[in-house]
């Protein structure tokens, strides 16, 4: 005989993506209102800064003490801010996660407290999985500080560091309670990172709206030229797209993802995540094409859009133990990691048209061989022939 209870749990979030400029200024109440919306005495907030964005913008902590202590009615703080380096080592172990859970611990920062990270992606996922995982789960308040991180990375539900020589393998689900998109912190950004959200763009557009990808096109030279309005409304609708597949857990959202996920660790970080997700919508798009999915002038309209806001489209990195599916290194290798995240029957996604991605479980690891070299040649050329 066999007694049991079932019982169901059912979790819904619910949050905003807020877009505006100067939100520390202290009269701007945004950041305030968002905290004392869940909150009926003063939050405590703790601040965790991306070093880089610090430097470029050095009046930023006293900022944050000014911005708390204007509202000092409704918040307070936990504790100085805490500076974290950015970029990708920042993931690559556990130390910053592990400093960031003591200084929650020593800071008494509790469950009705919040997080707030400041920064680029990296620096937003470190907070992210402390936050989730210290005191059973803190509230996480994103303000994104790279194109990147506006467009993708500061919008999603979940936060995770590198482990076992893979990319975010060691994670947590961390909805935010808010995400504060300020256009003001985007004007100091190099032009890597002014450029590497576009590659998210790229991609989603691709994979859900052609008149975006239109819009992408249409404006990449303004784009190059630092138009912040026209970036503005570039990661809006990439900010929409992406809430939409997240929501309909759509292959779209991963179209090129493969090889990108591969070729960060390939190349030991050192290509930056929209850089390797360009080469890997690239990719994926010249695999369509030669696959016979994809229309010859879309193709060309494709890689000619990424060249032109700035992107190179291939890295000898792609060639590394290719003889080798295999090899630890090679990037086939991928295709089985990609494969062993997701689950379910090896696939990747392809394009049909613009804005017409779909899912195909056969991948033929001659035609990624020759899709790299056909790249090879194309990268190479001033216009795609």
């Amino acid at each position: 005989m066999v007694d049991q209870l079932e019982h169901v749990v059912q979790c819904s979030y619910r949050y905003t993506v807020h877009f505006t400029t100067d939100a520390l200024a202290p009269t701007h109440r945004l950041l305030r209102d968002v905290v004392a919306a869940t909150n009926q005495s003063r939050s405590r907030l703790l601040f965790v800064v991306d070093r880089g964005v610090a430097q470029h913008h050095p009046g930023l902590a006293r900022q944050i003490e000014a911005y708390v202590t204007a509202h000092a009615d409704a918040l307070e703080l936990a504790c100085p801010p805490l500076l974290l380096p950015g970029g990708e080592e920042v993931k690559n172990s556990q130390e910053h996660v592990a400093t960031l859970r003591e200084v929650i611990a020593d800071a008494d920062v509790s469950q009705q407290s919040y997080v707030v990270a400041v920064g680029g992606g990296a620096v937003l996922d470190v907070a992210g999985f402390a936050a989730a995982t210290a005191q059973r789960g803190l509230r996480l308040v994103r303000m994104p500080t790279t194109t990147l991180a506006q467009a993708d990375a500061g919008v999603a539900v979940t936060a995770g560091i590198n482990a076992c020589g893979r990319k975010d393998f060691v994670g947590a689900f961390c909805p935010p309670v808010a995400v504060i998109n300020d256009a003001s912190l985007l004007t100091t950004l190099e032009a890597r990172d002014w450029r590497g959200g576009l590659a998210e763009a790229i991609k989603i557009a691709l994979g859900r709206d052609a008149a975006f990808f239109d819009f992408i096109e249409s404006n990449a030279h303004r784009l190059v030229a630092r138009d912040l309005g026209v970036m503005t409304q570039t990661i809006r609708r990439s900010v929409e797209l992406h809430l939409g597949a997240a929501e309909a857990r759509g292959p779209e959202a991963l179209f090129g993802h493969w090889a990108a996920f591969k070729l960060e660790a390939l190349t030991d970080f050192r290509l930056r995540h929209g850089e390797a997700v360009a080469i890997g919508v690239a990719l994926d798009t010249t695999y369509s094409y030669l696959a016979g999915l994809l229309d010859e002038n879309s193709w060309r309209r494709v890689l000619a859009t990424l060249k032109t806001v700035g992107f190179t489209l291939y890295t000898a990195a792609l060639r590394t133990n290719l003889g080798e599916p295999e090899h630890p290194r090679s990037l086939l290798r991928g295709l089985a990691e990609f494969h062993q995240r997701r689950g379910g029957p090896l696939a990747i996604m392809l394009l049909r048209g613009i804005g017409d991605v779909v899912e195909t479980p056969a991948v033929g690891v001659g035609l990624v061989q020759r899709s790299i070299a056909v790249l090879e040649t194309a990268a190479s050329e001033p216009q795609v022939a």
